[in-house]
């Protein structure tokens, strides 16, 4: 029974069977009895189904599906005698009497039409449908075309639930009308039912997913967390719609309307049912393309373009109508927008490295902050690899000398190749930054520390990241040597006055007064080391213990050699024991989370000798 307000779909026969004129007898041939037999037959059926006639709560295709499969074969035999007599003699009365019987017929098609699509709207989900897609629905159309008194897709046939199944049987039906209506010459109000019941299921399952139909002006004034989550929303959003939504429709359109004459039909209903939500879904990244462009919001973006990227021929195939080639246009256009955004971005993340001016030295020599937030940015970038070796291959080829770095995959991957070198070139860029803060620490050695901190750091998130795989090993290993050559240069130039205080020959015989002599310069020297350096700081622990323990080698080894020589008539002076070298070294490098140089007892044999800590 059609709902409230719905009958202003329908049409309205002009009059009714009652008054239909008497058909006339004269010079009968067979065609002329066959036809008359083919209009007697439908107006018995016809006007049993008339609305008049039959309780509101019967419906026709809800009955023996015999009677259906006789109900649309009468209107098809109507169709034919209809033809005959417009042949014959187009003002002939019987041809008027026909004509009248087909409007009610086609009346009574359309409400069927409409009842099918209203009482089905769970079994006609986009899910459902999708769901069935993987059968051959031809196969399907075949094995229930012939309507018979008792069809059963069982299970084991084709394995389908009990849904499944009153979704292929709906869709059988409404592919029957449809056709019967459309050959009938009334296509246009077999069409205005369904776009009206399909457009609301459509409008209604994108509202509670979430679509919201936004202006510019609107997404701009958004705080980004607000649009972050718009954002995340619409990444749950577009699988589903593309994948189940859009895919369902398109599917079930094509069904109802597969005969050649309802081809270009199935292509006006899709395009009316979906336009107006799919042109807002994909029209939402676009938006966000034109937002004020920050650093933060570049992962988002990336996010909604790798999904379009993803779902694109998704997209092109579900809308490949003429009709619907402003939605396909929509989903482009949003892509190319949001590419043109993170061009912008990237190109700003230089000019804003090339920009930074910070004058103050970090304290105790550990890593930038903009080491940390251009290498963090740089890793997470590394994870979508994949769409922006398709986004920077309209940005201008960055000026990085070949003869510093050469991306592996220039032969097998040109355009990965010049993702590689991009990024090589931004932290090549940060590097040469850093190269100029390094000058801002008075102590030399504690400029190297700097440089091998800040090293030390991109290297080890190239190594755990993508960005490993994108550079190369090569890259890899040659910056590895650049931080071992800057530790290098901070042991040596920190440490020289220690050094220097013992004897280049540390076995060489010294008298007593010369051993005592340096015994107090490599006191002091030792001693102040220690206490400069007690305000440095190595931020990775690993690489903190490798730099202590190369000190700690190459001191206690020299310092053992000379203590042993010369301890025996040195006794009165305050030496330091050589296992005791380690343990003030731990002091070291803690960005002063450590004690000072503790003064020793006289006794070169004492085991109080420790540092303390605090």
């Amino acid at each position: 029974m059609p709902r409230k307000g719905m009958r202003s779909i329908f049409f309205k026969p002009s009059t009714s069977t009652s008054s239909l004129p008497p058909s006339p007898s004269p010079q009968r041939t067979f065609s002329d009895s066959l036809m008359d037999e083919n209009i007697e037959t439908a107006e018995k059926l016809i006007t049993k189904w008339d609305d008049s006639k039959v309780p509101t709560t019967t419906a026709l295709f809800s009955g023996t599906r015999q009677e259906a499969k006789q109900y649309l074969n009468a209107v098809k035999g109507l169709q034919s005698a209809m033809q005959y007599l417009v042949a014959q003699d187009s003002t002939s009365s019987t041809l008027v009497r026909a004509q009248l019987l087909m409007q009610l017929a086609m009346k009574t098609l359309q409400k069927e039409f409409y009842q099918i699509l209203s009482s089905n709207r769970e079994h006609l989900d986009p899910e459902t449908v999708t769901t069935r897609s993987s059968v051959d629905l031809r196969s399907v159309s075949d094995y229930v075309s012939d309507y018979d008194d008792e069809i059963s897709i069982t299970e084991d046939e084709f394995r389908v639930s009990e849904t499944e199944r009153v979704s292929m049987l709906a869709m059988e039906d409404l592919k029957a009308i449809a056709e019967s209506m459309i050959s009938s010459g009334y296509g246009k109000e077999c069409v205005k039912v369904y776009i009206i019941m399909r457009k609301s299921i459509v409008d209604e399952a994108l509202y509670h997913l979430g679509v919201e139909k936004l202006s510019l002006s609107q997404v701009q004034k958004l705080d980004w967390e607000v649009l972050e989550l718009k954002i995340k929303s619409w990444l749950q959003v577009v699988k589903v719609a593309v994948g189940t939504l859009f895919h369902g429709e398109r599917i079930l359109c094509d069904h109802v309307f597969a005969s050649d004459s309802g081809k270009r039909i199935a292509e006006s209903c899709f395009a009316e049912i979906t336009k107006d939500g799919a042109v807002s879904l994909f029209g939402f990244p676009e938006m966000v393309a034109k937002c004020k462009k920050t650093p933060e919001k570049m992962f988002r973006i990336l996010d909604l373009y790798e999904a379009i990227s993803d779902y694109l021929p998704q997209i092109e195939s579900i809308f490949s109508f003429e009709s619907t080639s402003n939605i396909r246009s929509q989903a482009v256009t949003s892509m190319v927008k949001l590419g043109d955004a993170v061009r912008t971005m990237l190109t700003d993340l230089e000019t804003a490295i090339q920009k930074e001016s910070s004058k103050k030295p970090v304290p105790g020599g550990g890593v930038h902050p903009l080491t940390r937030y251009v290498m963090n940015y740089l890793t997470f970038l590394a994870d979508y690899s994949g769409v922006l070796v398709d986004i920077i291959a309209d940005l201008p080829q960055s000026p990085l000398p070949e003869s510093y770095y050469r991306s592996p995959m220039r032969e097998e991957n040109p355009p990965a190749s010049e993702l590689s070198e991009r990024i090589a070139w931004i932290i090549l860029v940060v590097l040469c930054k850093l190269d100029g803060k390094a000058e801002l620490y008075k102590d030399v050695a504690h400029s190297y520390l700097f440089l091998a901190n800040n090293m030390q750091y991109v290297v080890v998130k190239v190594r755990k990241s993508n960005l490993g795989f994108l550079l190369g090993e090569e890259w890899l290993d040659k910056h590895k040597l650049k931080v071992r050559e800057y530790a290098s240069k901070y042991e040596r130039v920190g440490w020289s006055a220690v050094f220097s205080a013992l004897p280049e020959n540390p076995a060489a015989e010294l008298t007593a007064e010369q051993a005592r002599a340096c015994f107090v310069r490599f006191d002091a020297a030792f001693h102040e080391a220690c206490r400069k350096q007690a305000s440095w700081f190595v931020s990775d622990p690993k690489f903190r213990d490798e730099i202590k323990g190369s000190i700690a080698s190459k001191l206690v080894q020299k310092y053992s050699e000379f203590y042993e020589k010369n301890r025996v008539g040195s006794e009165s002076v305050r030496g330091f024991l050589p296992d005791d070298i380690g343990k003030y070294l731990s002091n070291i490098l803690c960005n002063g989370d450590s004690g000072s140089v503790s003064s020793h007892s006289s006794s070169t044999t004492s085991s109080s000798h420790r540092s303390n800590r605090r």
